[in-house]
C-alpha cells in the first residue's frame, strides 16, 4: 500500500542495526539519488551539493578508513566497543551516502553577491540538511533503515584521495543504509506546543 506523504516522513528513523541487503537494485538507489539533485531547492538555486554513492567492496573500504582512523584518536579501552558499533550499525549495511557541499560554488556566489557573503556558507549547510532528509525518507520508503553519520574531518583527505574527489567538495556527513536487522530504539517526543507559536 502506498503511504501518503506524512507517512512517510512519520516512518522514517534512524537504523543502528543493518544487514547488507537490498530490497530495491543498486539503479533504484541511484535514482533516489538523481531525484534528490535534480528537485531538492537550494539558495540562489545554487545547486551545491554533491553526492557520492558508495556500494559492495566501496562501502565496506569507507567502514574500515574509518575504524583505522577512530583507532589512533579513541582510548585502548573503549576502541573495542566503538568498533563493534562501526560494524553492526554502520559498515554491516549494503551501502552508503556521502553528501558534500562545494565550495567553489559557494565562493563564487559570494563574489557575485557580497551583500550576502556571510550567509552563503550557513544557507549551503540547509541545502545539504534538505538533501540529507529527502534521500534518508526516500531510501526508508524503498525498504532501507539508514541513519546519520559525522565522521568528518577524521576522513576527509582518506575519503578524497581513495575515491580521487575535488578538493572544493566539503564533506559533511555519511548515511549508511541496509536492510533493517532489528527495529529502531523507542523515539520520545517534547511536546508540540512547547516548540510553536502560532498568532491568528
Amino acid at each position: 500500500m502506498e503511504r501518503t506523504c506524512e507517512e512517510v516522513f512519520k516512518h522514517r528513523r534512524s537504523y543502528y542495526d543493518l544487514s547488507a541487503e537490498s530490497p530495491v537494485t543498486d539503479a533504484q538507489i541511484e535514482r533516489i539519488l538523481h531525484f534528490a539533485l535534480k528537485h531538492i531547492p537550494s539558495a540562489f538555486n545554487s545547486q551545491s551539493t554533491r553526492l557520492v554513492l558508495l556500494l559492495h567492496e566501496h562501502h565496506a573500504a569507507l567502514w574500515k578508513m574509518v575504524k583505522r582512523r577512530l583507532r589512533a584518536v579513541v582510548p585502548e579501552e573503549t576502541f573495542a566497543r566503538t568498533a563493534e558499533k562501526v560494524d553492526r550499525s554502520f559498515a554491516a549495511g549494503y551501502g552508503t551516502v556521502l553528501f558534500y557541499e562545494d565550495m567553489s560554488v559557494i565562493r563564487s556566489l559570494q563574489q557575485r553577491f557580497p551583500l550576502y557573503a556571510g550567509n552563503f556558507p550557513t544557507w549551503s549547510e540547509h541545502t545539504s540538511a534538505m538533501h540529507q532528509l529527502t534521500v534518508w525518507t526516500m531510501l526508508e520508503n524503498a525498504g532501507f533503515g539508514a541513519s546519520l553519520q559525522h565522521y568528518n574531518p577524521l576522513i576527509d583527505k582518506d575519503v578524497r584521495i581513495q575515491w580521487r574527489l575535488p578538493e572544493e567538495w566539503r564533506l559533511i556527513a555519511q548515511m549508511p543504509f541496509g536492510l533493517p536487522a532489528a527495529a529502531p530504539p523507542e523515539k520520545t517526543f517534547e511536546p508540540v506546543d512547547a516548540r510553536m507559536r502560532i498568532f491568528r
